[in-house]
C-alpha cells in the first residue's frame, strides 16, 4: 500500500525546457528493436525541472497519428537528485500525470519512457557535467543508425582512458585537446 507521500504528485513550478535530445531516424516496420532510441543532455540532476520538457518532446516525436501519451518512465536511482513519484506535465494540449520508477538495477545513465500503448524509448542520459563537444559526440553516437553501444560503453568512452595521464592524474596536453574536441567519441562513431 502507498503512503500519502507516495501517492503525491509533484508539479515543476518553471516551464519545461527546449531539451537538448537526439532521436535517432524512424526505423522500417519490421526491423530489430535498436540498442538506443537516442540520447538527452539535461542541463540539471533535478527530474522535476528536466522531465516535462523531455516528455512533451518525446510525445511531439513520430508519426501525427500515432502520438501516445507517455505514462510511465524508468530511472536510476544514482543518477538523480531526487525521487518523486508523479509527476504532472502540463502540455499546450492537456495536462496528465506521468509515474515515475526509481532503480538501482538500471544500468547508468538509461532512462525508459513508456508509451500509453507499451511502446518504449531507450535513452542515453549524457551527464550533466559533460563538456559540449563530448556530450553532442555521445549524443550523435547513441542516436546513429548503426550504434551498438549500450549505455555503459557510452560512459566509458566519455572517461580518460588509464595511461594518458601525466603524474598529477590529468590527462596528458594532447590527449586533453583531444578529448575536448570529442575525439574518442568521434572515433568510435567513424567505426560504425
Amino acid at each position: 500500500m502507498w503512503t500519502t507521500t507516495e501517492r503525491r504528485t509533484t508539479i515543476s513550478l518553471s516551464p519545461p525546457s527546449t531539451p537538448r535530445l537526439r532521436l535517432r531516424p524512424a526505423a522500417p516496420p519490421g526491423s530489430a528493436r535498436p540498442v538506443l532510441d537516442g540520447a538527452w543532455w539535461p542541463r540539471s540532476t533535478d527530474p522535476v525541472a528536466e522531465l516535462p520538457g523531455l516528455i512533451l518532446a518525446l510525445q511531439d516525436h513520430g508519426l501525427i497519428d500515432d502520438q501516445r501519451p507517455i505514462t510511465h518512465v524508468l530511472l536510476r536511482v544514482d543518477d538523480w537528485d531526487s525521487r518523486p513519484r508523479r509527476l504532472r506535465i502540463d502540455g499546450p494540449a492537456d495536462t496528465r500525470v506521468v509515474r515515475l520508477s526509481w532503480f538501482d538495477s538500471l544500468p547508468s545513465g538509461l532512462l525508459t519512457a513508456i508509451h500509453a500503448d507499451g511502446r518504449r524509448v531507450d535513452l542515453f542520459t549524457v551527464p550533466v557535467s559533460t563538456p559540449q563537444a563530448e556530450a553532442e559526440a555521445s549524443m550523435e553516437l547513441a542516436s546513429h543508425p548503426h550504434n551498438l553501444l549500450h549505455t555503459p560503453d557510452l560512459l566509458a568512452a566519455l572517461t580518460p582512458p588509464s595511461g594518458r595521464m601525466d603524474r598529477s592524474g590529468a590527462p596528458t596536453v594532447s590527449e586533453s585537446g583531444w578529448e575536448s574536441e570529442g575525439g574518442r567519441l568521434r572515433e568510435r562513431l567513424a567505426a560504425h
